[in-house]
């Protein structure tokens, strides 16, 4: 994201129209939100921000300067945000809170949305749900704390956003065929073996 240059500091006015959903305050000022990237109208019946993350801009104009993309719902550019540049927002986040509780619900809330509608968009653009590509980072993310630390299962678990470690271990076999515990059992011998050719070398003895 750019500089934001035009950033003005939100009075307590503002933020008031902001929690109100004030139509009044619509086209005086815009809203943008740091943590998603999506700058709104103040009527914009999305959830609102915690303050500490929100900005406001004088026009739509600026706020695109910045770096930030027009709300979804609320349209404060006038124009519809192309599906794929929606997805891109909700990929991002994802990828960013894959460890915090994530459902349909919550998405739509912070990407300014319907549950139905993001979910549909979503699957239409990327071919999968939004469950699935959240599972699909979580497993990713697992797979890699299994190979690089030594942590329990449990632990692994916890960090990507799956604190039920039965529920966690049944989506990882379903995911990759394999349980956590051999996922890292077979990759240990897999370096176990590379490192034994290694050290012996495909010419040992000549």
């Amino acid at each position: 994201m750019n500089r934001i240059e035009d950033e003005e500091q939100m009075t307590e006015e503002q933020w008031q129209a902001i929690l109100q959903n004030d139509v009044a305050y619509n086209d005086i000022f815009f809203y943008a939100v740091k943590t998603t990237g999506i700058f709104c109208r103040p009527s914009c019946k999305s959830k609102a921000p915690n303050r500490e993350n929100a900005c406001v801009f004088q026009n739509a104009e600026q706020a695109l300067a910045a770096g930030f993309r027009p709300c979804k719902r609320c349209k404060p550019t006038g124009e519809r945000l192309p599906d794929k540049e929606w997805v891109a927002v909700m990929t991002e986040y994802i990828d960013h809170n894959y460890m915090a509780p994530l459902t349909l619900e919550t998405l739509a809330e912070v990407c300014h949305g319907s549950p139905y509608h993001l979910h549909r968009t979503f699957k239409k653009v990327t071919g999968i749900t939004p469950v699935d590509y959240i599972q699909q980072k979580r497993i990713a993310k697992a797979s890699e704390y299994l190979l690089t630390t030594e942590q329990a299962v449990a632990e692994i678990a916890l960090r990507v956003g799956l604190p039920n470690t039965s529920y966690f271990i049944t989506l990882y076999k379903k995911k990759t065929g394999y349980t956590p515990t051999q996922f890292r059992q077979l990759n240990k011998q897999k370096v176990t073996l590379a490192s034994d050719f290694n050290l012996e070398g495909p010419n040992h003895g000549e």
